[in-house]
């Protein structure tokens, strides 16, 4: 896409900069980053915690490093920050040219403080300097949180001309705080005698977090009473509060508060706009963008929002739209008892304990990789072809060549087909590959709900659904036991009697749960399953027979609009992209593994891993998901079409939802790949050479049988993937591979 074409591009022409919200290692070398460096425009980047632990965890950018330092008596926090300050130091060098070009208007990249510092204001100060002495580079940020403790290091690091991105701010509150910190700290250096034309900062706005916080309190509100006027709420508070935000900006700094600094070379605090990733599928991917667009403002977006703002964003002067509007949807929401500025303060607090935990999460993902390294751990993925390896090598070279790896996440369907209405089916099936991302937003409710369900006295959660929409639950279910206390999970996908039989006699119909999974909302038997069910719960309980039924659908289908009727307990709309198996990380999924107590956080978060192991910086032969496609497609095209599973047998009902996914996926046109599950092993002269075998090695449920029957197979040079699996959890890395 041409520069003139690029909607990324054309924000600056509104006073906007961009920024990357995301780091790591390969990505700085990458092509990918000199092309969106200069086709987007992109204006500098942010780092945190959860970022530098998803890149740690799921690449192997940083074993060298950790090869040279595992040795060492370094602690985990040195390792951390031996580790960052790099990736730092490295994007700060590569946004130098553009910060001096600028005379430091642009070019910035923020390193954070640690989150367990959040109400330390002596232990945050400390620590800021000691990070900015050693990054040593003029275009550094010291990311300092606007908690009580953190104002007053603001002020002061300000005052010492060390340049501060304030993060975890969400209301007018905030701002207003953090505003007045910073003048603060201008004002106390201009009166010793300094400079400040060198020294800047930006207030960094939670944007997303809020709606979800705000729609969360809405709804609760409309299950106690149905309102429209409280319905016309919902998606409605984060834009209005943002837009408020910035009139408040023009107020401070282009008003008499800050005149006298401004004529002594002072440069006004810029809003930022963070957490610019849509979390409600309801709403536009790209509504956090394209309605808040104004000058001296930062956006800074997840890779997954700059591709979507890059396809289909239009920029224009947003920021000033409907203001009056947004005084007015801040009235309404107080005149029903909620307050922005309360609800601020509650994301606040979970904000710092999120990031500290994100803190821990790294201390421990670093700490395993280090011993990994010291123990000399496998690869997690080993591919072996003896005797394919230029058609391997061929494969990978040819999609380096074509820039397969970025153009896949940007959801480039022209990858694969000329057909415009091919293309946009492909393009729409693409939309699984950020559900991780969207659904880590969601697993607290889904978390929330579960314990709602058991402190309802349910015994029995039982899943009604057929087919894709059922074969997750079935996965779950066989895979893991219900955690103490919470419902055992059944699954009915059958319309054969003696299966619902079955099914009558193992439940106490008066303490189940019914989840009622259609994408569609159409399907025949579910909802015959769900109208009888329905029925005879109304005969026995003595709880509204709604109460009993929760409905995972897509929006606007008849099952949502039966689910709102007959006031069922909850209703999940699922976004209308994902498909069949592709659902196993969206609702159709993750509400069962969540209603028997799963960790749904952690399945979800080794799913994440898998993205960044997979991402579009990655080149092809060390990008696990893309290498392990190639290497199939290869091997298919030389007549390797039978893709044999062996899964340890903790883990085997895997192979079922696998099968499903390779048949039904792989085969259009005539060229699928065959997969073939549970099937006896053998010798390995029974197998002809159409056969390729993947192991999924479970490493605490290893089969010694197994284990013996693929090193024949791997002996007689039969292509195999060995794929090692730490933990059952670990399947959310399976998945998204």
């Amino acid at each position: 896409m041409a520069n003139a074409e690029n909607p990324l591009k054309q924000l600056e022409h509104f006073g906007q900069a961009v920024w990357l919200d995301y780091i790591r290692r390969h990505l700085l070398t990458s092509a990918e980053f000199r092309r969106i460096l200069d086709e987007d425009g992109l204006k500098g980047m942010t780092s945190n915690p959860t970022i530098f632990e998803k890149a740690i965890a799921g690449s192997t950018d940083y074993d060298d490093q950790l090869k040279q330092l595992a040795p060492s008596n370094k602690s985990i926090d040195e390792i951390y920050e031996a580790l960052s300050m790099q990736d730092i130091r490295a994007a700060a060098d590569a946004f130098r040219p553009l910060y001096d070009r600028t005379g430091g208007i642009h070019g910035y990249i923020s390193y954070e403080v640690s989150p367990t510092l959040a109400n330390d204001t002596d232990g945050t100060i400390a620590a800021a300097r000691r990070y900015w002495d050693a990054l040593a580079r003029p275009n550094v940020m010291i990311k300092v949180p606007s908690t009580p403790a953190g104002l007053p290091a603001i002020e002061q690091l300000i005052s010492e001309g060390r340049n501060v991105n304030v993060t975890l701010m969400f209301s007018m509150k905030h701002y207003d705080d953090v505003a007045e910190a910073f003048i603060r700290g201008l004002e106390r250096r201009l009166k010793a005698g300094k400079s400040i034309d060198k020294v800047w900062s930006v207030a960094s706005v939670f944007v997303s977090r809020m709606e979800t916080l705000i729609d969360r309190k809405l709804e609760d509100k409309l299950k106690a009473r149905p309102n429209e006027a409280l319905a016309a709420l919902m998606g409605k508070s984060a834009v209005a509060n943002t837009r408020l935000i910035y009139q408040r900006y023009k107020e401070i700094f282009k008003g008499d508060r800050f005149k006298d600094v401004l004529a002594k070379g002072g440069r006004p605090q810029w809003p930022l706009w963070a957490s610019t990733g849509t979390k409600n599928h309801a709403y536009s991917d790209i509504k956090y963008v394209e309605d808040l667009v104004g000058p001296d403002t930062v956006n800074t977006m997840p890779p997954e929002t700059m591709n979507a703002f890059r396809d289909h964003g239009k920029a224009r002067a947003s920021l000033e739209e409907g203001v009056a509007e947004a005084r007015d949807i801040v009235k309404r929401l107080a005149a029903v008892g909620i307050d922005l500025n309360a609800a601020g303060e509650e994301l606040q607090l979970e904000g710092v304990q999120s990031f500290a935990k994100s803190f821990e999460d790294l201390g421990a993902v670093i700490k395993g990789r280090r011993a990994a390294i010291v123990d000399g751990a496998q690869d997690k993925q080993s591919i072996a072809a003896t005797g394919y390896e230029a058609q391997l090598d061929a494969a990978y070279k040819d999609l380096d060549k074509n820039d397969f790896p970025a153009r896949l996440w940007k959801k480039d369907a022209t990858l694969w087909s000329k057909n415009p209405k091919e293309q946009e089916v492909i393009k729409n099936g693409l939309a699984f590959l950020t559900v991780p991302e969207t659904m880590a937003e969601r697993v607290k409710d889904l978390a929330s709900f579960a314990d709602e369900v058991r402190g309802a006295g349910f015994r029995d959660v039982v899943l009604l659904g057929m087919g894709g929409s059922s074969q997750s639950a079935e996965l779950f279910a066989a895979t893991f036991p219900s955690a103490s206390r919470y419902p055992k999970l059944h699954v009915l996908d059958s319309t054969v009697p003696d299966s619902i039989h079955a099914l009558d006699r193992n439940i106490d119909i008066t303490r189940t749960l019914f989840v009622v999974a259609s994408k569609t909302g159409e399907t025949v038997e579910t909802l015959s399953h769900c109208n009888a069910f329905f029925e005879r719960v109304k005969a026995k309980s003595s709880n509204p027979a709604g109460s009993h039924f929760v409905a995972i659908t897509d929006p606007g289908t008849r099952l949502a609009a039966l689910a709102k009727e007959n006031k069922f307990r909850r209703v999940f709309l699922n976004p209308a992209s994902i498909v069949g198996c592709y659902s196993v990380l969206s609702y159709f999924g993750l509400v069962p593994a969540a209603l028997i107590g799963m960790d749904v956080a952690t399945l979800v978060d080794r799913a994440l891993r898998m993205t960044h192991s997979s991402a579009g910086c990655v080149r092809v032969d060390q990008n696990l998901g893309v290498s392990l496609g190639a290497a199939l497609g290869a091997l298919k095209k030389a007549g390797r079409d039978k893709l044999t599973f062996i899964i340890s047998p903790p883990i085997s009902a895997f192979g079922l939802w696998v099968e499903q996914l390779i048949a039904e996926s792989t085969g259009k046109n005539g060229i699928g790949i065959v997969p073939v599950c549970d099937e006896p092993l053998t010798d390995p002269k029974s197998y002809g050479k159409d056969r390729a075998f993947v192991y999924l090695k479970l490493s605490n449920g290893a089969d010694a049988a197994q284990d013996a029957a693929f090193a024949a197979i791997k002996k007689a040079n039969i292509p195999t993937v060995l794929i090692a699996v730490s933990d059952k959890i670990d399947l959310g890395e399976e998945f998204m591979r």
